[in-house]
C-alpha cells in the first residue's frame, strides 16, 4: 500500500480519459509524472506535477492543462479539494476518512506494510567492509559495515534480490607483512626472545594468539626455514585466523554476509587475464606512455611504455595502467577481474561501500564496470566519510599501525550494537559524523536512538496499562483495525496518520537513492510526532490515549499507537536494531 503511488495510478487514468476525449494527445508517456507530499503541509496532502510535465508535449500552457485535470481530480471519492498553485502545480486535499481507512489497512497488512516491489527481483550485489585481513576490525570500519548492511536490508525490503559480499584483499604486500608479523609471534610462542617488533611489522597483541595457534599446529616446522619456504603457508594461516576474527567482529555488530571472495584466489585462477581479454577484444587495451601526474617534475617522473586501459572512453580523467614496472598486475587490474566476476555471477546492480580515502578511485572503477559489462550493469559507490571519535567531547586517538586502536568489538561491548548501528545511520554516508561514546548513551531528546526507542517503549507501556484498565477490550491488530477510526479527528492525530502513510514512499525513495539514512530521518520525525501527541495528552485529558469512560475512543487511539509502533519496528528492523519494550 503506497498512497502516493496509488494516486499516481488514478491520475494516469484521468489523463487517459482526457486523451480519450480528444483533449490531450493519445499515447503519451505518463511515467515522468509524480505525486508527492507538498513542501508545505498547509497546501494540502498531495502535490501533482502532471500539468508541468505534460504541457509542452500536449501543446498547451501548464495552467490550462491543470484546469482540465483539476475538476476530474475533485470528482474522486477520496478528494475533498484540488487547486492550482503557481504555474501549474496541483495541490490535493483528501477527505479525513481516507486517513482512518488507511490506518485500518496498515494494521491489516501488519509488519509487511512498507515492503515494496520496485526492485522486481533485480539482482543487487552490495560489497562492504572488505578490509585488509591484517587485524581485528576497528571502530573506524563500523560506519561502512553498518551503511552497507542497512542498504542491503533496505533494498531487500524494496523487492530487490540482494547478495551481501566481503572482498578479501589478500593478494597485496600488506598480507606479506601480516605473515612476517605472525611468524615473529610464532617464534615467540616457541620460546624465542624476539625483542621489539621491527618497524614495518604489525605490533598488535592480537597476533600473539595467531603465533601460538600456529606453533600448536605445526610445532617448530617453520622456525628455521628461509622466508621463501614459510611465507606462503604462514600467510594463509594468518589470513584465515584474521578472517575468523573479522567474521566474529561483524557478527557482534549484527552483520552476516553471504559471500566472501578472495582476491588471491581470483588472481591465481586467471581472472585478471580473462578480464583483460574481454577489454582487449573490445579494443580497450593498448601500450602507451602516460603524461606525468599533476605536480610531478621531470626529475621524479620516468615515462615508460605501459599496458593501459582506455578509461577515458568511459568518463575517466586518464587511461589507467594494468601492470607495474615489475610485470605484476596493478591493484586496479585485480579489481577489474573482481567486478567482472560479480557481473558474471548475475549482479545487475553493483554497489561498493568504500572508505573516505578511496574517493579518487571511483571514476576509474565506474569506467571499468561500464567497459567490462558493455554498460549493462549499474555501478554505484557509497563513500563513507571518517567518523570522529569522542569521549565527553574529547577526541579519542586511534592508530592501527601502532597497535593502539579501539576495536569494533570494544565499541559494541561499550555502547551495544543497536546504538552503534543507529547512530552511524543518522547522517548521509558522505557527510562527516561525530560519535561521542558518552552522548550516544544519554537518555535525552537530543540522542536520536534513545528518542526513537523511547517512542516504541512508551507505546508498549500504554498497551500494558490498557490491558489492565480495559481487560475486555480487544487489543490485537486485527481487532484494532476494525475500530471506529473515523473518530480520530484532532489535528495531531491526523498528522501522525499522514506521517504513517509516508512510510512506503520513504522506503521506495531511500532504496532508489541507495540512502538508508533517510530511514533514520523518517523514524525521528515519526517519533517526534508521537511524543508531541503524548505531551498533548498530558495537558489535555480529552487527548489521552486511555479514556476510562470511552472504550471506543480508547480503542481507536490504541489502533493509531499500534500502527506507529509497527512502523517504528519495521524501520529499526531495516537497520538491524531491536525495538525495545521498555526503557531501563
Amino acid at each position: 500500500m503506497n498512497l502516493f503511488k496509488d494516486f499516481k495510478t488514478l491520475i494516469v487514468e484521468l489523463l487517459n480519459s482526457l486523451a480519450a476525449d480528444g483533449l490531450l494527445p493519445a499515447k503519451m508517456d505518463w511515467t515522468r509524472m509524480s505525486v508527492d507530499p507538498p513542501r508545505d503541509a498547509a497546501h494540502g496532502d498531495l502535490a501533482c506535477n502532471a500539468a508541468m510535465v505534460f504541457a509542452k508535449p500536449a501543446g498547451m500552457a501548464p495552467r490550462r492543462l491543470a484546469e482540465l485535470l483539476v475538476p476530474r481530480i475533485e470528482a474522486m471519492d477520496a478528494v475533498a479539494s484540488a487547486s492550482i498553485a503557481g504555474p501549474g502545480f496541483i495541490n490535493i486535499t483528501l477527505k479525513p476518512e481516507v486517513w482512518a481507512q488507511s490506518l485500518g489497512r496498515i494494521l491489516t497488512i501488519g509488519p509487511d506494510y512498507g515492503r515494496g516491489d520496485i526492485g522486481q527481483g533485480i539482482s543487487v550485489n552490495v560489497e562492504y567492509v572488505s578490509a585488509n585481513p591484517t587485524g581485528p576490525l576497528t571502530v573506524g570500519h563500523a560506519r561502512g559495515a553498518i551503511v552497507g548492511d542497512a542498504l542491503a536490508a533496505l533494498l531487500a525490503h524494496a523487492g530487490y534480490s540482494v547478495t551481501k559480499e566481503y572482498y578479501i584483499n589478500d593478494a597485496g604486500s600488506q598480507v606479506d607483512t601480516l605473515a612476517r608479523s605472525a611468524h615473529l609471534r610464532y617464534r615467540e610462542a616457541l620460546g624465542e626472545e624476539i625483542g621489539e617488533i621491527p618497524s614495518g611489522c604489525y605490533p598488535g597483541d592480537y597476533l600473539k594468539a595467531v603465533g601460538r595457534a600456529l606453533a600448536d599446529r605445526d610445532g617448530a616446522k617453520w622456525r628455521d626455514c628461509p622466508e621463501e619456504t614459510w611465507l606462503a603457508p604462514v600467510r594463509r594461516f594468518a589470513i584465515d585466523a584474521m578472517m575468523e576474527i573479522v567474521i566474529a567482529d561483524l557478527a557482534a555488530l549484527g552483520v552476516r554476509q553471504d559471500v566472501f571472495s578472495s582476491e588471491r584466489a581470483l588472481v591465481e585462477a586467471g581472472a585478471v587475464e580473462r578480464a583483460l581479454d574481454t577489454l582487449e577484444k573490445r579494443g580497450l587495451i593498448y601500450v602507451g606512455v602516460l603524461e606525468p601526474p599533476k605536480g610531478k617534475t621531470p626529475d621524479d617522473w620516468e615515462p615508460r611504455p605501459q599496458t593501459l586501459f582506455k578509461a577515458t572512453a568511459f568518463g575517466d580523467d586518464v587511461d589507467r595502467p594494468l601492470r607495474k614496472s615489475d610485470g605484476s598486475w596493478t591493484y586496479f587490474a585485480g579489481d577489474l577481474a573482481y567486478h567482472l566476476d560479480k557481473y558474471k555471477r548475475g549482479a545487475e546492480i553493483m554497489i561498493d561501500v568504500w572508505g573516505a580515502d578511496h574517493g579518487g578511485y571511483v571514476k576509474r572503477m565506474s569506467a571499468a564496470v561500464a567497459a567490462l559489462t558493455d554498460r549493462k550493469a549499474d555501478f554505484d559507490v557509497k563513500i563513507c566519510q571518517m567518523v570522529k571519535l569522542l569521549r565527553g567531547g574529547v577526541p579519542v586517538k586511534m592508530s592501527k599501525r601502532s597497535g593502539e586502536f579501539i576495536t569494533l568489538r570494544d565499541a559494541v561491548e561499550e555502547v551495544g550494537k543497536d546504538v552503534l548501528r543507529f547512530i552511524m545511520l543518522t547522517r548521509k554516508n558522505d557527510a562527516p559524523l561525530e560519535f561521542d561514546f558518552e552522548e550516544v548513551m544519554a537518555q535525552s531528546r537530543d540522542n536520536p536512538v534513545f528518542y526513537v526507542q523511547y517512542a516504541h517503549a512508551r507505546i508498549r507501556s500504554v498497551f500494558r496499562h490498557a490491558a489492565e484498565d480495559f481487560p475486555d477490550l480487544p487489543l490485537e491488530p486485527a481487532a484494532l483495525a476494525k475500530a471506529r477510526l473515523d473518530i480520530l479527528t484532532d489535528s495531531a492525530e491526523l498528522g501522525l496518520m499522514k506521517l504513517l502513510m509516508l512510510w512506503p514512499r520513504t522506503v521506495e525513495s531511500a532504496a532508489l537513492a541507495h540512502e538508508p539514512h533517510r530511514i533514520a530521518f523518517y523514524l525521528q520525525d515519526l517519533a517526534a510526532a508521537f511524543h508531541a501527541l503524548w505531551n498533548l495528552g498530558k495537558d489535555n485529558v480529552k487527548l489521552r490515549f486511555l479514556v476510562s469512560e470511552d472504550a471506543e475512543l480508547t480503542q481507536a487511539r490504541l489502533a493509531l499507537l499500534a500502527a506507529t509502533a509497527q512502523v517504528i519496528a519495521a524501520g529499526l528492523g531495516i537497520f538491524g536494531v531491536e525495538p525495545v519494550e521498555e526503557m531501563t
